[in-house]
């Protein structure tokens, strides 16, 4: 396992043609230990990662990794849980939300963990966590695609919907209720101010931009729940909470809403690796204490706002979700203005914030490829191009596509491997506890309930599509 996990940083460079000056073939038999290294670089690792975005500084600490994991923790799919509850109902939401979350904090426990599994040697990538632990072929094979989704996926669906965010915010400013700029022009707006954002040169100078986006986001989720609380409209009208659809599609797309919640794993380690490393403070203590207070918080705005929210609108909310917070529109009737632009002006900047996080893993491969290739630093010029076509990518895919919200449970099931199944059984294959033993059935079982799940959910998703068909607006936004 010791060699496994020093070739990993070989692995793509020997695919790919990378060379020797880089990623030397044979790995250092005896790595330097991490307290070596000032900066908690990667010991007996490769001198391209102090080129790399994600790694290229490391002088975090635990409020810029409790903002940067607040900021991608408090998506825009927490707008969906009211959704799920209105088909769930108050019990079982309840139920699967807090299971959801205890369990998505448990294989983030065990990533932390897994970013220093061996003395000397950092793991700051998910890919190559997946090659340490299932093999180059297997691994790549198992997580490329759910990663890079997760990174270009997630920026492409926030330019559809901080795009139409921002048309609904001009139709409510507006005395004539229209939008001066139509779909396309409010993603080209999006798109270019999240791009100007992403321009920052690593991960750790991003912690301004998660500053933001996340007092943004614990902004529009406390306003969406306080709201109704302390409004008069509620308590004036009768409000049911009856879930008439019990079929199979129904409640398991409503439960695939829950579990969107808790994607992000696949930054965890590209987060901890921005944070400095010794052999008397590892990295996994500043990381866990950081995780702790941002789940904390991630929990104070989704739960209020998920019964509140359902307990003040209830069967108004349109299940099925759909476009985020198709529901925001009922705080246009029955609220004022200034509240309602107040909700979508934070949420924009939320998505705002969010985008060059989640674009950071794609940055971050895109600059690995030309500096194996190049075998230099990728100037500021050839930097700031990169993420210029990273961000042309998605607003394209944003043009031609703009109906992938109505996907995201079909999609973002294989996406959920990467939370619930794949670090239980990394943890098994890295650490390898004893076979029967406490921890080793219970990884086990949690890789093969969470695989399970992420086929129940890709089923109901495919049989929903199958009953009710897509309104495909291809270049149609």
């Amino acid at each position: 396992m010791p060699i496994a996990l020093g070739n990993l940083f070989d692995l793509e460079s020997q695919e790919s043609g990378g060379s020797a000056l880089f990623m030397s073939p044979n790995p250092t038999a005896d790595p330097q230990p991490i307290s070596g290294d000032k900066n908690g670089g990667d010991g007996g690792g490769i001198p391209v990662e102090d080129w790399l975005p994600i790694t290229e500084s490391r002088k975090g600490n635990i409020f810029t990794a409790t903002f940067h994991l607040l900021c991608v923790g408090i998506g825009l799919q927490v707008i969906l849980l009211p959704a799920a509850f209105a088909a769930l109902g108050w019990v079982w939401g309840t139920i699967i939300l807090t299971v959801g979350f205890v369990w998505k904090l448990y294989t983030t426990w065990l990533l932390v963990h897994l970013h220093e599994a061996l003395p000397g040697i950092r793991i700051s990538r998910f890919v190559r966590l997946a090659i340490a632990s299932f093999g180059v072929k297997l691994g790549k094979l198992l997580a490329i695609f759910p990663v890079m989704y997760l990174s270009g996926g997630a920026c492409t669906i926030l330019v559809i919907t901080g795009g139409k965010s921002i048309q609904q915010l001009l139709q409510i400013m507006s005395e004539d209720n229209t939008a001066p700029l139509n779909s396309v022009q409010c993603f080209l707006v999006f798109s270019c101010i999240a791009v100007i954002m992403s321009q920052f040169p690593n991960l750790n100078s991003l912690f301004g931009v998660s500053l933001i986006g996340g007092v943004m986001g614990v902004a529009y989720c406390t306003v969406i729940w306080i709201l109704p609380v302390t409004s008069d409209v509620n308590k004036t009208e009768q409000v049911r909470y009856a879930t008439t659809d019990e079929s199979f599609v129904h409640i398991f797309n409503a439960i695939g809403l829950i579990a969107l919640v808790f994607r992000g794993n696949n930054l965890v380690l590209e987060i901890q690796g921005t944070l400095p490393s010794d052999s008397k403070n590892p990295s996994s203590k500043t990381m866990w204490r950081a995780v702790l207070i941002s789940h904390a918080l991630v929990a104070i705005c989704m739960f209020p706002l998920s019964v509140v929210v359902y307990w003040a609108h209830g069967d108004k909310i349109p299940a099925s979700g759909g476009p985020v917070g198709n529901y925001l529109k009922l705080y246009t009737q029955e609220h004022s203005k200034r509240a309602a632009c107040f909700i979508h002006l934070t949420f924009i900047f939320s998505c705002l914030c969010s985008y060059p996080i989640n674009l950071m893993p794609a940055c971050d491969n895109a600059e690995m490829v030309y500096t194996v290739k190049k075998q230099k630093r990728a100037s500021i010029i050839v930097r700031m191009m990169l993420r210029v076509f990273l961000g042309l990518v998605c607003f394209s895919i944003a043009i031609v596509f703009p109906f992938l919200p109505y996907l995201a449970v079909l999609i973002g099931a294989i996406a959920l491997l990467v939370t619930f199944t794949y670090p239980s059984f990394m943890w098994i294959s890295i650490k390898k506890p004893e076979r029967k033993s406490p921890m080793w059935l219970f990884n086990v079982l949690m890789g093969c309930l969470g695989a399970s799940l992420s086929f129940l959910l890709l089923l109901a998703s495919a049989l929903r599509l199958a009953q009710k068909g897509l309104h495909a607006n291809f270049f149609n936004p």
